[in-house]
């Protein structure tokens, strides 16, 4: 019976980790065709408007860009297989090192959203799904309202409290060239903050829901019955049938930081792979912003896929 469930579980973990390769691969035609679909190119921005029709269209060539779209997508997938993700059209270096250039940063302030985010995800979750009945539906429609409020209008609120009316932290987060972001912390916080506070009340919005449902399941209404102690009722009762969700909007969680990068570098002049894809949209530097487009998309695949597999490989049985 053991063997068979475990045989189950893997077979359950190892389907998700494939399925989540073919979603990748779709991802990686989507990226490619939105990113193709771009009015103008960089050839046009990068000749200027002196430039004649046939000057333009031999650039193109030079570039390969006359090329089929679906030539064009074999050539590209195929250099991302081979670990060229091609050159910048802007300035012609090689991609790879223009991510790699902006990568740390951009972990660096991920990661440290990440710490915010998580134990602020758990205390959210437990305030809009273990709260007194009464409380319950103000603090699960409080969290909602804090997961609904834009992005760029939570930047304002926080640079215009902590930044002018305090003045104890910077409005913006430029490191020094050459430095880290570690070199000065105080640049991260705000950015750092902007990142996890909407995250993680979308995040306790989805976990909070999973914790009522657990809380009011039959084996643990008996034990509050039977006045076993809160805490065991939490570490053996309820959390065991909370590990999956919670693994899941972890990953979900991780995924949503690293997109959310874009807005919130640009608005702090932050210099990381969000501020990288929006100068590329803008100079329509288009082997720049599908390599970044697509990082991003694979951080939200994989911790999906891992989140699943280990969701499969731990999820109790229900009885």
């Amino acid at each position: 019976m053991r063997t068979s469930l475990r045989r189950s579980r893997a077979t359950r973990a190892l389907t998700r980790v494939l399925r989540a390769g073919a979603v990748l691969a779709a991802v990686s035609v989507a990226v490619f065709a939105v990113s193709d679909l771009l009015p103008s190119d960089a050839v046009a921005v990068r000749a200027g408007a002196g430039a004649t029709a046939d000057q333009l269209d031999a650039m193109r060539a030079a570039a390969g860009l006359d090329a089929p779209v679906h030539e064009r997508y074999v050539r590209w997938l195929g250099g991302l297989l081979t670990g060229d993700a091609g050159t910048s059209l802007v300035n012609d270096r090689p991609v790879a090192a223009l991510v790699g250039a902006r990568l740390p940063a951009t972990l660096t302030l991920a990661g440290a959203a990440l710490v915010v985010a998580v134990p602020l995800t758990a205390v959210l979750a437990w305030a809009a799904g273990a709260a007194p009945p009464r409380a319950r539906g103000w603090a699960a429609g409080a969290v909602a309202g804090l997961a609904a409020v834009p992005q760029p209008a939570f930047v304002a609120g926080l640079v215009a409290v902590f930044s002018v009316a305090l003045g104890v932290l910077p409005p913006v987060s430029l490191v020094r060239a050459g430095g880290s972001p570690l070199d000065e912390p105080a640049l991260l916080v705000l950015p750092a903050l902007a990142l996890a506070v909407p995250i993680a009340a979308y995040g306790a919005g989805l976990l909070g829901g999973a914790l009522a449902d657990t809380r009011a399941l039959p084996h643990v209404r008996d034990a509050d019955l039977r006045g076993v102690p809160r805490w065991r009722i939490a570490t053996r009762h309820v959390a065991p049938f909370l590990l999956a969700p919670a693994l899941r909007v972890l990953a979900v969680s991780s995924g949503a930081l690293v997109a959310a990068t874009a807005v919130v570098e640009t608005m702090f002049g932050y210099q990381g792979l969000g501020e990288l894809l929006v100068s590329a949209i803008a100079t329509r530097d288009v082997p720049v912003v599908q390599a970044v487009a697509l990082s991003a998309a694979a951080v939200v695949v994989a911790g999906g896929a891992a989140a699943d597999a280990a969701a499969a490989l731990t999820e109790p049985v229900r009885a």
